[in-house]
């Protein structure tokens, strides 16, 4: 794998670049001991879902997806929504080297709102922004990577994909293109056989270090 040939770099959003899902584990919880104690832990079984799917799979009933939707909706305007250690450099040198810098996420516009009003940086910082709304099916469908790799115009093998949550590597992996998995919160152990490459963190990752990386798996 040569990182001069790669022309784009697709990356998930929580959990990956921004440290939320700690966050989302206690709403989620808290929903799911409330509306659904018969899953336990819905926190886990929800993961890389778009909204949408997670309503229709968890909460038929339309009163009660009306509560889950408010009750998300005021907890996601009060969260932090804090870049990773080192995820912020990363990006930036990626795109000081011409490296087109987009994100896919299952969250949909109303969240990724509140992700711009704590971080007004963010859209300068990606080329594009793709949320649930853009995609035809969830992770670990990958429909949305694929969809991603085609608005840029690009072949899989010029594109790199970064996810943490087993459905997002799923998605990277069934999209055949290369996948980089984030220990962020699943540790490395469980992920390495998921993806192509596992990183830590982005503490230090750069550029240049990840050409490296890329360069052994030749």
């Amino acid at each position: 794998m040569n990182l001069n040939e790669i022309k784009a770099a697709l990356f998930d959003l929580d959990g990956t670049l921004i440290d939320t899902e700690g966050q989302y584990s206690v709403i989620w919880h808290q929903v799911g001991l409330e509306y659904r104690p018969d899953i336990p832990n819905l926190e886990d079984a929800i993961k890389g879902n778009t909204l949408k799917r997670i309503l229709e799979r968890f909460f038929p009933d339309p009163a009660v997806q009306q509560e889950v939707v408010s009750r998300l909706d005021a907890y996601e305007a009060q969260m932090n929504y804090d870049f990773f250690p080192g995820a912020r450099e990363f990006l930036l040198d990626m795109k000081r080297h011409g490296v087109m810098c987009a994100v896919v996420t299952s969250s949909d516009q109303k969240k990724m709102q509140h992700v711009r009003d704590k971080n007004p940086e963010l859209i300068a910082m990606f080329d594009r922004i793709f949320t649930a709304e853009d995609f035809a099916a969830s992770k670990p469908d990958p429909d949305c990577y694929l969809r991603a790799m085609s608005a840029f115009g690009l072949e899989r093998s010029q594109c790199l994909v970064f996810e943490d949550a087993f459905s997002g590597l799923q998605a990277g992996t069934s999209a055949k293109i290369f996948t980089i998995g984030l220990a962020s919160y699943n540790p490395r152990e469980a992920i390495k056989d998921k993806c192509d490459l596992v990183l830590d963190s982005f503490e230090g990752v750069t550029y240049e270090t990840l050409a490296e990386k890329l360069a052994q798996k030749n």
